[in-house]
């Protein structure tokens, strides 16, 4: 393969994924899924080898974490405050189902207002759902620090893997 090829190909694969890290400033953004797609690019286009197959292992490991951070976070730290299983159940589908028919901001407007009126509901007071509400945002917060964090991972590694291939 061309110097200038091999190049290129670093390049746009550093590219995505700083794009994917810095994508993860939108809640509902993939960008620990769009690192891992680049770095199943780039070990189809160089090869995985025995070292890459071990790093992209470990990259597909992070990844996995970071996709299912988010729900565990937020679901726990509502749980915290107390919001209900059902709460939280019907605050996810709708996080998901808005996403999807409202795209981008549909589910982060979603989610929280469902929580909130599932909760106020069945307690009767909007200070206790408010405060059930917090704990999921709080949850949003320290999720996205957790999935920026392993983005910043994945991409040590895939830069590891590239710097010694």
């Amino acid at each position: 393969m061309a110097t200038w090829l091999i190049t290129t190909i670093h390049i746009l694969t550093a590219l995505t994924m700083l794009f994917g890290l810095f994508g993860l400033v939108i809640p509902i953004f993939p960008g620990n899924v769009v690192m891992w797609v680049a770095a199943l690019i780039y070990g189809l286009v160089f090869g995985f080898g025995r070292l890459g197959t071990i790093l992209f292992s470990i990259i597909t490991l992070l990844m996995l974490v970071a996709v299912t951070v988010d729900n565990i976070l937020m679901g726990a730290k509502a749980r915290e405050k107390g919001a209900s299983w059902r709460s939280i159940i019907l605050a996810l589908l709708a996080g998901v189902i808005f996403t999807i028919v409202f795209p981008p901001i549909g589910g982060i407007i979603a989610a929280p207002l469902v929580l909130f009126l599932s909760e106020f509901q069945r307690r009767g007071s909007s200070t206790e759902a408010t405060e059930v509400v917090k704990g999921l945002l709080i949850g949003l917060g320290l999720a996205f620090v957790a999935r920026f964090l392993l983005g910043v991972m994945m991409l040590s590694i895939w830069g590891l893997w590239a710097y010694l291939s």
